[in-house]
């Protein structure tokens, strides 16, 4: 029997109770597969804030470095928004993903056909919408220098520094193509070369890379033109590549043409099968403990988990496809439904999935 560790960090919020859920699903796949998961359990973000003085626990760090895995719930909110910047919920996230190496994130964003009309847009613009955003996630202006002071004229005054390395663009390049062979054999990358020296170095590696990946068809996009576009004709897009925080801009847009944050799942890499998994929804603090959320992005999270860091692919699909059932059957949770006084809350939302999967 195979096993696996994973490194569980349930976070703030709702974090809790949809990690409990997904976990409830990765129970079933212990049986159907005949694998066992071993579970150690750390704080990060607010929790560790309150209960060990900083945003990024020591403990938490080894027992992720020990696992094969880290299934990661919601982390941050209002509550520390006043905290001094190095008593923040986000400086544990940033902190985590620099000491586990997880330089790519994959956001997939999927519209089914049955959530189309959920969506803000047009239901024949986002209905079969299928795209990867794969985001840098441990360089560019979020890792650099940061400063505030006086200017000589006696005006307060902030600089945040871009950096990026040749080596550091190469191996999101590379992923970013990897997938795009795996999919549909194409891809965009993103950036801003018009103005930025950084992104004129992405433009050059982009198309140094491309050299080894001739099947896959590439272009290059501005983020202003693709930010209009996703929301013009997003079915345009297969693989999107982009730098760390145009990729935070762009994933979240992009996760609104499924109709719901709250459907949509990530992961993030390093080299090897190593990954920590999360879904990209807030800690949303005004429902937290009132069983309201929707367990989807998290139990598709351990999807991403199974597929990519313990190569359980078709237990992978089975949750997915449990999923799409699910909701083609037109339950829903506040979140997605259309008529609220019908949703169904987070434990019904995560029975209803668990039925699917087992068949019972």
């Amino acid at each position: 029997m195979k096993s696996f560790n994973i490194a569980v960090i349930p976070g703030d919020g709702i974090g809790p109770e949809v990690v409990e859920e997904a976990l409830k699903v990765l129970a079933v796949i212990e049986e159907q597969e005949n694998v066992k998961f071993h579970y150690q359990y750390g704080r990060l973000g607010g929790c560790a804030i309150d209960e060990d003085g900083t945003p990024l626990p020591e403990h938490t760090v080894q027992i992720s470095k020990a696992a094969d895995a880290v299934l990661l719930g919601a982390v941050g909110g209002p509550k520390w928004d006043q905290n001094p910047s190095h008593l923040r919920p986000e400086v544990g996230i940033l902190g985590i993903r620099k000491a586990l190496g997880l330089y790519a994130n994959l956001r997939p964003a999927i519209t089914y056909e049955c959530m189309a009309k959920v969506s803000s847009l047009k239901e024949e613009v986002v209905a079969g919408v299928d795209l990867m955003v794969v985001r840098e996630l441990t360089g560019g202006i979020y890792f650099g220098d940061k400063k505030r002071f006086t200017s000589e004229d006696g005006k307060e005054t902030a600089t945040d520094t871009l950096i990026y390395q040749e080596d550091e663009i190469d191996r999101i390049a590379r992923k970013a193509f990897e997938i795009a062979m795996k999919r549909n054999k194409r891809l965009v990358s993103v950036d801003k070369a018009n103005v930025l020296e950084s992104s004129r170095l992405w433009r050059s590696i982009i198309e140094k890379v491309a050299k080894d990946y001739p099947e896959v068809e590439y272009s290059h996009m501005l983020v202003d033109n693709c930010a209009m576009q996703l929301v013009r004709a997003p079915k345009q897009f297969d693989v999107i590549v982009t730098e760390n925080m145009f990729g935070d801009i762009l994933s979240d847009e992009a996760s609104m043409l499924t109709g719901s944050i709250g459907m949509l799942a990530s992961a993030s890499l390093s080299d090897g099968n190593f990954g920590l998994y999360e879904p990209i929804h807030g800690t949303a603090p005004d429902i937290a403990g009132k069983g309201l959320a929707n367990p989807i992005a998290t139990i598709l999270s351990a999807a991403l988990m199974l597929r990519y860091s313990f190569g359980l692919d078709q237990a992978a699909q089975r949750i997915e496809e449990a999923v799409e059932t699910v909701l083609n059957r037109g339950v829903r949770t506040s979140d997605i439904a259309e008529d609220r006084e019908k949703a169904i809350g987070t434990k019904e939302m995560t029975e209803q999935i668990l039925s699917v999967l087992t068949g019972k």
